[in-house]
């Protein structure tokens, strides 16, 4: 029977050795017997992490007398100033490249069309504003002529047709080439967009949207191409959209052109590069433009409404900006939108099943609030 004189006194739980290493320099322990194998142990841990520690601290010197040294400061300097000369002197070229080009721009009478005149204009190139209404051109003439610009300025040409019109091509054409004698960019801006459902809609409204948006362009371009050979000099650009990389629901006639549009630009490019001809295909997401309003429906009247993902989107004037450095900077292909429009596009490569359910998921419900 064990008895309370008998009874050896209650121990506390033993701790980690690991957890007790704050505490050994402060701690003042004796070993009882049996327990000096793991005051040994401990002992050992702490000169191991005392160790570590030093290790750590000769590491960082070591590290900061490197970067302090004559040695690396120099090469950073450097670096950095390699990457300055680099980027001025992209910027020196880009001026040089636009300035006294002759640019024409499709569809300047309203939006980005509008906007990338005045970058273009500002810029120091000389314009050829190319759009259905005449009285909208003479508007936009007068606004360039009272801007003010750092570099010397030219007074811009108009030339009045309708790009969906096939007749029309060949006579604007031949008077764009007489405005400069020549063209060294053509900025292929005008466009039209579309709303509706494919069962509802008239493949007339197909064709229209086809037209202005591809086939125009298209026949523009073509038209333009054999002077620009005999020079062997000229860029060709292509405003596209996220939607000819991408389709959404009830945009089937607009993703249709646009997806087209990046086709014939994309083997456009590959056969010109032998004449020294660049191309160049811009793809933005939603801009606050009256693109929307403009929109033909699926029985062909106007859609007359402003989308709130059109009213949210980005300035015409900010996107002009990005084009003209596009342009300047000679890129193949660019992407100008938002972070998840971007990442939709490469969704659509690397996981289709998903995009695809994502997809049908928006047009239950966009055709849900269009009902209710």
């Amino acid at each position: 029977m064990v008895t309370e004189a008998t009874r050896k006194p209650a121990r506390g739980p033993r701790m980690d050795p690991i957890n007790l290493l704050p505490y050994l320099p402060q701690a003042k322990w004796s070993p009882g017997p049996g327990d000096q194998g793991w005051h040994a142990m401990l002992c050992q841990v702490r000169k191991e992490s005392q160790k570590c520690t030093r290790r750590k601290s000769l590491l960082k010197v070591r590290v900061m007398d490197f970067v302090t040294s004559t040695a690396i400061l120099p090469l950073l300097f450097g670096c950095v100033g390699i990457f300055g000369v680099f980027k001025l002197l992209q910027w020196i070229r880009m001026k040089a490249y636009l300035r006294n080009a002759v640019v024409v721009v499709t569809g300047a009478t309203s939006g980005l069309g509008r906007e990338c005149a005045r970058v273009f204009y500002s810029a120091g190139a000389k314009l050829v504003l190319c759009g259905r209404n005449r009285e909208a051109l003479e508007e936009l003439t007068k606004e360039l002529a009272s801007l003010a610009t750092k570099v010397q300025t030219h007074k811009p040409y108009m030339v009045t047709f309708d790009l969906a019109d096939p007749g029309a091509i060949a006579a604007a054409t031949a008077e764009i080439l007489q405005c400069f004698g020549h063209v060294d960019v053509l900025i292929n801006n005008a466009g039209i967009s579309y709303r509706g459902a494919i069962v509802d809609t008239t493949t007339d409204v197909d064709k229209k949207v086809m037209e202005t948006n591809y086939f125009g362009p298209v026949a523009l371009t073509k038209a333009l191409l054999p002077s620009m050979i005999k020079r062997r000099q000229g860029h060709i650009v292509a405003i596209s959209s996220v939607q000819g990389k991408i389709s959404i629901p009830f945009r089937s006639a607009y993703a249709a052109s646009k997806h087209a549009t990046q086709a014939f630009f994309d083997c456009l490019r590959a056969e010109m590069e032998q004449y020294e001809i660049e191309v160049t295909v811009i793809s933005p997401g939603y801009i606050h433009t009256n693109l929307s309003l403009n929109a033909v429906t699926a029985d062909g009247s106007t859609y007359g409404v402003m989308d709130k993902t059109t009213a949210q989107g980005r300035s015409p004037a900010e996107v002009a900006r990005d084009v003209l450095a596009a342009v300047g900077k000679k890129k193949k292909d660019v992407i100008l939108a938002d972070l998840l429009p971007s990442l939709a596009i490469y969704l659509r490569t690397l996981a289709p099943g998903l995009f695809f359910r994502l997809m049908a998921s928006r047009a239950r419900k966009e055709r849900k609030s269009k009902n209710s």
